[in-house]
């Protein structure tokens, strides 16, 4: 078995939507410099980008109620749907730029308007949605809410929910018709072939073996080659680790002390797929409940129209299952293989504090179809078994880490570790993940290259003309941006009738 060696600025591991974006950002910002991307897999997006492995809802926090919580007071805290919707706005930004510049083509083929809606039913939660409404309401990025408790009115916004619907329960909704469905999949493709045109170097089926700190400071990434077998060193001055539920593995294998006291926990996850085109048909929205009593927040129940392939789809779920793997393509060791001495600890006070996760894993894992078929059918209650099929999705990691609330906390969401000298970042996590990939590569910029901000700030403001300014304390600014990118990207009034 020989060996190569050889040298470059800035290597990508995964060919997924987060290293498709940051070298999206940093060829524009340093056209320059020399990229390479490793890929274990053959395609970009084979993996959590895949349009079949994630949920496809552009996370904006119109409708996803786990992102308001209501306070002791009876309140509701907005913050975090107000930074969620922040990021996505971000990204909405940098894809209209592409778009603009002929970078990327044909945005229909990857994101196109679908309204976002929340569902609830009892007083207790219809009235925790109308609070939530009024809260958002006030907010210029939550333009366009409507709110409505009329059964008729959500006759007409969700009839394929409302046909059949026995119960004398109050039941309330509130819609945006901005909402987006986007094919991350698409977009990871498509920003792959404009990286290659740029001459940046994709190798796919290359199996990151190792990385290793050097004496001079740049990190040694030691490659198999899975079509040869042969044995590549590449050396770089910066490495970012983006291989979705394999990055924790490769993080471990840097040694960087950032990357100690951090695990894993993974979490799998099934749709149900209609495969009737008329039952299709009668449903246009990404409509999302509420996580029942004791769930995690990744389980919330929604009913969401697709489009893959530019082909119209329906899926309901996810239902959670548990697999020891890491990636969907990984190995049943990965679990017990990321346990180090040093964050032993860490992930058994994890099992001791999430015995209540632990049980609802275990029971969605045990659930039959027609246990799937019943929490279907309180969205659906006229659905059919033989309508409905099963897709498997992607793999998810949860990262546990010690924190200010104590050791082994499990953490909902995405999450950036970076060394100290910015020369090494990996992204660890999920949801809202790949909606706010944008938001995430420029923190990844701020901390790796904070020395380059200065210089880069232009073309930043360029690509993103709300960067460093809170679009929520600046309506008039953020009416521009949102009429700009709808133009851009096609998710106009006109384009939601013809779709």
């Amino acid at each position: 078995m020989s060996s190569i060696q050889k040298k470059t600025d800035v290597i990508l591991i995964g060919a997924g939507v987060m290293s498709a974006t940051l070298g999206s950002l940093l060829k524009e910002l340093a056209p320059e410099w020399e990229i390479k991307v490793f890929e274990k897999l053959a395609n970009a997006g084979e993996e959590s980008s895949n349009e079949w492995n994630n949920a496809g809802t552009g996370h904006a926090a119109l409708c996803e109620l786990n992102y308001t919580s209501e306070k002791p007071d009876g309140s509701i805290d907005i913050s975090k749907a107000v930074n969620v919707n922040e990021q996505f706005q971000l990204s909405r930004q940098f894809w209209s730029f592409l778009v603009t510049s002929n970078l990327i083509r044909n945005p229909q083929d990857f994101i196109r308007p679908i309204p976002h809606m929340s569902l609830v039913i009892g007083e207790k939660d219809v009235s925790f949605l109308k609070k939530r409404f009024k809260a958002l309401s006030k907010v210029p990025l939550f333009q366009g809410m409507e709110f409505s408790d009329d059964l008729e009115k959500l006759k007409e916004w969700i009839p394929l929910i409302m046909e059949g619907r026995t119960s004398n329960e109050p039941m309330a909704a509130t819609k945006v018709d901005s909402g987006t469905d986007v094919n991350f999949g698409a977009l990871t493709r498509m920003l792959f072939e404009h990286l290659q045109s740029k001459d940046v170097e994709i190798k796919y089926k290359h199996n990151i073996k190792d990385i290793k700190r050097m004496s001079d400071g740049s990190w040694e990434v030691k490659v198999h080659n899975l079509e040869n077998g042969k044995i590549e060193y590449h050396t770089t001055k910066f490495v970012f680790i983006g291989g979705g539920g394999g990055s924790l593995p490769l993080l471990q294998k840097t040694g960087i002390p950032e990357s100690k006291h951090i695990g894993g926990f993974p979490v799998s996850g099934l749709f149900m797929v209609c495969n009737n085109p008329k039952v299709v048909t009668q449903h246009h929205a990404k409509v999302y409940g509420k996580a029942k009593l004791g769930a995690p927040p990744m389980s919330v129940p929604h009913l969401d129209t697709r489009y893959i392939g530019n082909e119209k789809a329906l899926l309901f779920g996810p239902f959670a299952g548990f697999s020891p793997k890491f990636l969907k393509t990984g190995s049943n060791f990965d679990l017990v293989c990321s346990v180090k001495p040093n964050n032993l600890l860490t992930m058994l006070a994890a099992g001791a504090k999430e015995m209540a996760l632990t049980k609802y894993l275990i029971e969605q894992v045990m659930l039959s179809n027609e246990k799937r078929l019943e929490e279907l059918r309180e969205f659906i209650p006229n659905a059919q078994i033989e309508d409905w099929g099963i897709v498997v999705a992607g793999q998810r990691v949860q990262v546990i880490k010690d924190t200010a609330s104590g050791r082994g906390t499990l953490q909902f969401g995405t999450e950036v570790v970076s060394a100290a000298d910015g020369s090494v970042a990996a992204l660890l996590g999920a949801s809202p993940g790949a909606s706010t990939a944008v938001n995430v590569m420029l923190e990844v910029l701020e901390r790796c290259f904070p020395q380059h901000m200065k210089d880069w700030e232009p073309k930043l403001k360029e690509m993103i003309p709300s960067y460093g300014v809170a679009l929520a304390e600046n309506p008039e600014l953020f009416q521009k941006i949102h009429a700009s990118t709808t133009q851009t990207l096609g998710l106009g009034e006109k384009e939601l009738l013809h779709r």
